[in-house]
Parts: C-alpha cells; structure tokens; sequence
C-alpha cells in the first residue's frame, strides 16, 4: 500500500499592517497680499495690543466647551457668537461694524453669518477655513485674552529694536507662520510653506540681503551637529559618511581618510565635514546665501515631505523652502549669465541638472528680514496670531514681572 502523504499547509498569508492614515491638516497659507511686515507693522501691531489689553481687562472671552458645527444650536452657539463678536469676527451684516455683543448673548441660530466669523477666525489664526469650530480651532478660540495681548505686545517690542530696509523687493520669513513672502511693490506675489528651526535649534532674528543662488550646493557641516549628531552616528555605523557622501577635511582643506581618524577622541570634531552636492545633500538642490552672523540661509531640502505637516518647527536654525525654484527664479530675475537669458524656473532646473556648482549672483541684492511675529496687525487693524512656539513671549506675563521687580502684579 503506498504511504499516504500529507496534505499540503496551507500558506499562512499575514494580513498586511493597516497605516493609519495622516492626520488631517488644519493649517493653511494665507492668501492675503498683504505682507506679514510692512513699514506700519509696528506702529499697528502696538495699537492692536491696546485693544486686546482692554478686552482682558473687560473679562475676555467665553470658553466654547466642545466642537460646533452648523448643525448646532442653543446655548453653545450664543456663546460662539458672543465670542466672536468680542473680537470683532462677527459683525453686522458683514460690514465691520461690531454686532450688539448683548444680543449675540440670546441668539442661538448658526446662520451663514456665523460660519463666515468662523471663517475669518481660522484665516486670521493661519488655520483652513471650514466654518467649523473643532481641533486647532477649538484650541485657538480659548487662547486667553491675556495671552492674546501678551503676543501682540511683545512681537511690537521685538519690532521696535528693528531697522529693515523696505525696498520695492524684499523677502519675508515670519518663524511663528513657517512661511516665506516675496513681496514686491508693497503686495505678497508669492508666499511659500516653510520649514524653520525647532525650539532647541531656533531660527534666529535676522535682517540680512540676498546676494547670490547657489546651483547643486555643497554643505559644509556645522561643528554643533558634528559634535551632537555626526560622530555618535559614525561610532555606531563606520560606513555612515561615505554612504551620506560626506568627505573628511583637515585645517587646510586637505581630503582625510575617514577611517584614520579616531571618532571617540576629542579632536575627531576639529576636522570639517563637507556633504558633496547631489539629491541627496541635506540642502538640496539651492541655497539662497544671504550673509550674516548667524550663518544661516534658505534652501531646498530633499525631506520634501516635512512640507505637508502643520508642525514645521524641525531645522537646525535655516529655512528650508517649499517653492525654493519658483523663489529663486523672482530673485534672479534680473540677474545676467542664465543659458537662454533669463532666470526661468526651467533655466534653473536645466543649470541644476548638469550637476555642477555654480553661484549666481543677483543682479541687485534683495533685503531679507526674519521676524518672530506670534502677534501683529497692518493698516486694517485685524489681528494675526501664530503659536509662540519658541516661548519667548513675555510682555505683561509673571515672567517679566519676576526679571523686574518694578512692575506692578499682572492677573
């Protein structure tokens, strides 16, 4: 009798790991040609906190409970419109004027008239503008009064310190926002999402000048990160820096062979690591070089994907930008030496794609200023705020009433 062979198993197939799907995102570029800074910013953004200073000092504002949506109503919504009418989101008929804030007390109808409030609360904080009260919207409707005031105040008193050259052309980098505008005779022709410096890497205040676009770039790697982050990594992978394309160089420039220096002793940071241009350069395919003390810059980046989040605090200090070309092409517009005669965006792709280095200098510089605005206001007065992410915000706090005993008590 032959012998009875065994079934087959069965292939065991693993069901495949479900990714949770991103968050949704809630933040959003502003679309108002008027830039973050102007020659009136300052003198605004202090009328501004006087308002926000009064409306503390009257109370503040009702705390919403939990999401709301049109289909709500009742008690929740009358305290949604006396919200917003505090601040001046909800105005009558739509006109600007401030609405009875008494009567918004007792109305407890969602009309269209709210959602636009709402909408104007989210453009006004840099979040999507969904008409629906949930999320970093919730979260921003119950930032204090107080805190409001504390924003506008000090981002003023940063202001006041400040001397930029307004030209017909400049750049700006609000850090709060993670933004970048090119503004060009008084109106934001381009605005970028950015990635700027994290809380423990923060981007520094900066009034500088754009000189110069540097095509496939080198990265010559800060001694902070060599110390903190380099060499740990090539203790624990020796092949680190010829896979990261990371030559080693002594005082002189000189190649080094990474595997004669000794990574564990206090003179592996004394050598330079520089990153060879390429895709994979931490700076990408351009750097905008716009000299100044703290030496940094803005640049392209190949972890485009950090774009799509909210939270874009995660650099080492520079400025990485989403629209690098497309604001490299603006400032060389004028600029000599492109193959076709002009600095197109193409011209720049086609230049890049040869793979050389190159610096091409402007034909003008162009001002560029970094500001730290987690508060402020133009001409129309309508306030603007971001998250302090830094925590640096410290006008009318405890905080500064402790630096300097003179201050009377705050609440």
């Amino acid at each position: 009798m032959a012998p009875v062979t065994p079934p087959v198993a069965a292939a065991i197939i693993k069901p495949k790991r479900k990714v949770p799907p991103a968050p949704p995102r809630e933040t959003s570029l502003s679309t108002d040609p008027t830039p973050t800074l102007t020659p009136e910013t300052f003198f605004a953004t202090a009328k501004a906190s006087e308002r926000y200073a009064a409306i503390a000092d009257a109370g503040g504002w009702p705390v919403i409970d939990g999401a709301l949506s049109p289909s709500a109503k009742g008690h929740p919504v009358a305290t949604l419109r006396l919200r917003l009418a505090i601040e001046g989101d909800l105005s009558a008929a739509g006109h600007g004027e401030p609405v009875d804030q008494a009567a918004s007390m007792f109305d407890t109808r969602w009309t269209p008239d709210l959602t636009a409030a709402v909408k104007r609360f989210q453009i006004r904080h840099g979040l999507k503008d969904s008409g629906i009260v949930a999320g970093a919207t919730l979260k921003a409707m119950n930032v204090p009064a107080r805190t409001r005031f504390t924003e506008l105040a000090s981002s003023a008193q940063r202001l006041a310190g400040r001397n930029f050259s307004f030209g017909d052309r400049y750049v700006v980098v609000n850090l709060p926002s993670a933004a970048v505008e090119a503004v060009e005779h008084g109106q934001v022709v381009h605005r970028y999402v950015a990635v700027v410096g994290g809380a423990e890497h923060a981007s520094p205040e900066v009034d500088a000048k754009v000189v110069a676009v540097n095509l496939n770039p080198t990265w010559t790697v800060p001694i902070s990160i060599i110390k903190n982050e380099i060499i740990p990594k090539i203790q624990r992978d020796p092949g680190y820096l010829a896979r990261e394309k990371i030559r080693v160089l002594d005082n002189a420039g000189n190649p080094v062979n990474a595997a004669s220096v000794d990574w564990t002793s206090q003179r592996a940071a004394n050598y330079t690591l520089r990153q060879d241009s390429g895709k994979a350069n931490s700076l990408g395919s351009i750097r905008i070089n716009m000299p100044n003390k703290f030496a940094v810059y803005m640049h392209d980046t190949p972890s485009k994907h950090l774009f799509g989040a909210d939270y874009r605090f995660l650099s080492h200090g520079c400025v990485r930008v989403q629209g690098v070309y497309d604001l490299a092409a603006w400032l060389l517009r004028d600029s000599l030496g492109a193959p076709d005669g002009l600095w197109s965006r193409e011209a720049i792709e086609a230049k890049i794609a040869e793979g050389q280095h190159e610096e091409v200098r402007l034909n003008a510089p162009v001002p560029v200023t970094w500001v730290y605005l987690t508060g402020w206001a133009n001409g129309d007065g309508i306030a603007n705020f971001r998250d302090d992410v830094y925590g640096i915000d410290t006008v009318g706090t405890a905080a500064e009433a402790r630096a300097d005993p003179t201050l009377p008590p705050t609440n």
